[in-house]
């Protein structure tokens, strides 16, 4: 898959069919609409196009707004390369672009940039300043443009809203398993291993303190988890706590600290990837660390358990 960091870098011997949007999450309703492109595409013999935006357009118009996503950009590049288009154009969202014309928008970029010959696009889809124009105006245009539109039903699109909508609120209350049937895979954070306070030396479970780098990524609910990634190309299953330990008196901060399972070794500074596969509890505040200590004795059983069932 080619990637284009701006719309004007686009450049293909082939016309395209296009389709626009975030994409966050790429689940299976995404997937639907990605293949239909790629579907078109091939038996066209054209070329498949997503056009998307980064920041998101809610960041930029909205900034007040704590947006989190499913996906950092990254993470989607990949998901979506795992889809099948050829070519992802990830045009740098700014109030300036958002003052483009629908005229300008389709004229100059649709056509003219990205050489639609079909676009594929939500029944519910708005464009140009201040959206002010929708798929009806579209349909105007590709008349005199000469490109058709795929629309996608009322009902697709929905599908997909309501998706990426379950698996924003799954992953904010906790509820990971369900979270990962509607991605069809297992949730991930990526970042670096930090150093930490290292009280659960003490206590005899050393953690690795990692550090997401985006911001705006989104982070799974105070709780426990079994979770897994791979070290030195190994598989190891870990416990995780995401929350603020309140029996140590961690404050406010919130951390996301693993103890990994048969693991023994120095993992500051390296970067990680950690899987998501099963939330054991709820984080809570113990009278004692004796109750604490005990609380995660019970937490490693569980893991244990799932790790040698996962064998």
């Amino acid at each position: 898959m080619k990637i284009y960091n701006n719309i004007s870098e686009f450049n293909s011997d082939k016309k395209s069919v296009v389709t626009i949007g975030t994409f966050d999450g790429v689940h299976h309703g995404h997937q639907k609409i990605l293949q239909r492109v790629v579907n078109r595409a091939q038996a066209d013999n054209l070329t498949s196009v997503l056009l998307t935006f980064f920041p998101h357009p809610r960041m930029v118009l909205q900034p007040d707004h704590d947006l989190k996503l499913i996906n950092s950009i990254e993470e989607r590049t990949e998901l979506v390369k795992d889809q099948g288009i050829e070519n992802m154009v990830i045009h740098p969202f700014s109030i300036e672009f958002s003052r483009t014309t629908a005229q300008e928008y389709v004229k100059e970029i649709l056509v003219d940039q990205l050489k639609a010959s079909v676009v594929v696009i939500g029944y519910d889809h708005r464009f140009g300043r201040n959206r002010s124009a929708s798929i009806q105006e579209l349909k105007e245009y590709a008349s005199e443009y000469h490109f058709d539109i795929i629309e996608i039903s009322k009902e697709e699109v929905e599908e997909v809203a309501v998706s990426s909508t379950k698996v924003r609120q799954s992953l904010e209350s906790g509820e990971i398993e369900r979270a990962n049937r509607y991605l069809n895979r297992t949730y991930s954070l990526k970042g670096h291993v930090r150093s930490g306070k290292q009280i659960g030396r003490t206590i005899g479970y050393p953690t690795a303190n990692l550090h997401v780098h985006q911001e705006y990524k989104l982070i799974p609910g105070n709780g426990v988890y079994i979770t897994s990634s791979c070290i030195n190309g190994k598989h190891f299953f870990g416990m995780t706590n995401i929350g603020v330990n309140p029996t140590i008196g961690n404050g406010n901060y919130r951390t996301i600290e693993t103890y990994y399972l048969d693991f023994d070794g120095d993992l500051y500074d390296t970067s990680m990837e950690l899987f998501f596969h099963k939330r054991l509890r709820d984080e809570k505040k113990f009278d004692t660390m004796q109750e604490l200590v005990s609380a995660m004795d019970d937490d490693l059983k569980r893991t244990q358990d799932y790790a040698r069932d996962d064998k």
